[in-house]
């Protein structure tokens, strides 16, 4: 059996998720971190200015040097990769695909820290489609790469709840740290051979694809519950929004946090309708029950609670919110 103390890793990362996972490895002396790339800087913000990913940032702030390749899969980036002779290559929340000469370049292959309990939401999105879709629980898989989009054998998993009203972003920080708690180890098993991992159930497989920006438009003609996952499932981006009448027509307004009050008497509201707006409640009906909305921003403002706001924005009890459906 190979001793795999140091092992040679490559970490490929972007996003949140990988930030805790890359101090695990540099604080270890069992990983021998040969070197890190990240996805290049994207325009971002009203001047579109290039901005690092979160890994980028954090590496800046190290002093740690990053690749930043358009694409890990030309010639160029494998020979450099080649170059590195890496034991094994880690990656997570990355954001390229990796293809088979990359997947088969170290020899102990390429392993993926992947945000949910596989099979369940594969593909890119799969911390927010957890809340979105009402898990109770979620967690971290430790994933051998293949070809195929988040089909590879899982080599451990951790579990762990999801908060009654816990956000996306909350939730990717608690996956984070609980995925650089297990990722030493499962390397160093992975490169001696210890750990041996098991095929996906063909059953229970579920698949979310990116975000878009008009996912955030909120459908009034949904349950309340449905609303207030959204809410929570699509921070930090692309956020939840609607549009309230205004004197210069419909207004656009980030929705960031909401809650289901108790249930009332509002049978005969229309999905959208404001059924209460003063320095009590924001409420609004929709397709089944009534959502309150606690806090809000004007676009290009800052957020606000929902007092606050509707000094600024007083709206009328029966007045409709909406906006053009996707």
């Amino acid at each position: 059996m190979k001793n795999p103390c140091p092992a040679r890793v490559y970490y490929l990362a972007s996003g949140m998720l990988g930030v805790p996972v890359m101090d695990a490895l540099l604080a270890d002396k069992r990983i021998q971190l040969v070197g890190a790339g990240t996805q290049p800087d994207r325009p971002a913000g009203r001047k579109r200015q290039p901005v690092p990913s979160p890994v980028g940032q954090h590496a800046a702030q190290l002093g740690l040097p990053l690749d930043k390749p358009e694409s890990v899969n030309t010639e160029e980036f494998l020979e450099h990769l080649r170059a590195l002779a890496p034991d094994l290559v880690l990656v997570a929340s990355f954001g390229q695909i990796l293809k088979k000469p990359l997947l088969a370049l170290p020899a102990a292959g390429c392993l993926n820290v992947h945000a949910s309990l596989l099979p369940r939401h594969r593909g890119a999105a799969p911390i927010n489609a957890a809340i979105l879709e009402g898990d109770e629980a979620t967690g971290v898989s430790f994933m051998e790469m293949e070809a195929g989009l988040d089909t590879g054998p899982v080599y451990s998993t951790v579990p762990t709840r999801i908060d009654e009203n816990e956000t996306a972003a909350e939730l990717e920080a608690k996956l984070g740290i609980l995925a650089a708690e297990h990722v030493v180890d499962c390397i160093l098993g992975v490169a001696c051979g210890r750990l041996k991992a098991t095929p996906q159930s063909k059953t229970g497989a579920t698949y979310v694809g990116k975000l878009r920006k008009e996912d955030g438009l909120l459908n009034w003609t949904l349950p309340a519950v449905t609303l207030a996952r959204r809410v929570r499932g699509l921070q930090p981006w692309p956020k939840t929004h609607t549009f309230i009448p205004s004197a210069k027509g419909m207004r656009r307004v980030q929705i960031t946090q909401v809650r289901i009050p108790a249930p009332g008497d509002n049978s005969d509201a229309k999905p959208g309708e404001v059924v209460r707006a003063d320095r009590s409640a924001w409420l609004v009906a929709c397709g089944e029950g009534t959502l309150e909305i606690r806090r809000a921003a004007p676009e290009g403002r800052r957020e606000m609670d929902a007092q606050e706001f509707l000094r600024g924005f007083p709206l009328k009890v029966g007045c409709i919110l909406g906006g053009p459906l996707p």
